[in-house]
């Protein structure tokens, strides 16, 4: 694939050991960076039996997707964002806060910035924080910067270090080639629906949603994760957890 239809960070990239789609160890990772205990990280059993959809506190502030990347999914990436201009956004007018991922193997940690950093979730980052301090740098700066403010924040480094390598299953190395991938989707306040994806050109609006209706309501669930799992070609290694409150 070339550097123009690539959009993963370059080799010789700065590399985390990939992030397991573990809520326990989401939640613990979010809390120690600043997030309040008022929210944590749940697994979600089903995106299609409302039964166990209940098992999630509402509403669902963000829905985390993880998802192989397949050569059907690539395809769609490249036609959508064929002709869409590479994302330039800043400032307090911007509708979302949105990462470009230049770190290799981080797009879990992406994925949980996207979720609180956006729509009612950045309301329980605790100030003077770790994570209130990196939004608050990150408002006023372009992606290109925005990204290098990741990179160069210790915290984030530690905290995913330590996360990353408590996992359920035995870590792999931060150099490996990962084809699993998170995507992160995030109701504002006026009620759009975003796709955030450090892959991607920006963040993309999926359509509006009604007041009442969450991450997991059956529209955003159509457009959201629903549209992955067409593509996904047989593949089933797709999982969700989703941000919501607390059961504590």
């Amino acid at each position: 694939m070339s550097a123009a239809t690539n959009p993963d960070p370059a080799p010789g990239s700065i590399a985390f050991i990939p992030l397991e789609a573990n809520p326990e160890l989401m939640t613990s990772l979010l809390h120690k960076l600043g997030l309040s205990k008022a929210l944590q990280i749940h697994d979600v059993y089903s995106i299609t039996e409302p039964e166990l959809l209940a098992f999630v506190p509402r509403p669902a502030l963000a829905l985390l997707l993880v998802f192989p990347v397949s050569a059907t999914y690539e395809s769609s990436r490249l036609a959508e964002d064929a002709g869409v201009p590479e994302y330039d956004g800043k400032g307090e007018g911007e509708p979302v806060i949105w990462y470009k991922q230049t770190i290799r193997n981080a797009c879990g940690l992406m994925g949980l910035l996207h979720a609180v950093s956006n729509g009612p979730a950045r309301g329980f980052v605790e100030p003077n924080t770790p994570l209130h301090r990196l939004i608050t740098s990150s408002v006023p700066l372009p992606p290109k910067e925005r990204s290098a403010l990741l990179e160069r924040t210790p915290e984030l480094a530690t905290a995913h270090q330590e996360a990353a390598s408590q996992g359920a299953t035995a870590a792999p190395d931060a150099q490996d080639d990962i084809d699993l991938h998170y995507v992160c989707f995030v109701k504002t306040e006026d009620g759009t629906l975003w796709e955030l994806d450090g892959r991607r050109k920006g963040p993309i609006a999926r359509g509006k949603l009604d007041d009442g209706e969450d991450v997991l309501s059956e529209k955003a669930l159509l457009w959201g994760p629903l549209k992955f799992l067409e593509r996904g070609g047989g593949d089933m290694r797709f999982s969700c957890v989703a941000l919501a409150g607390s059961l504590d």
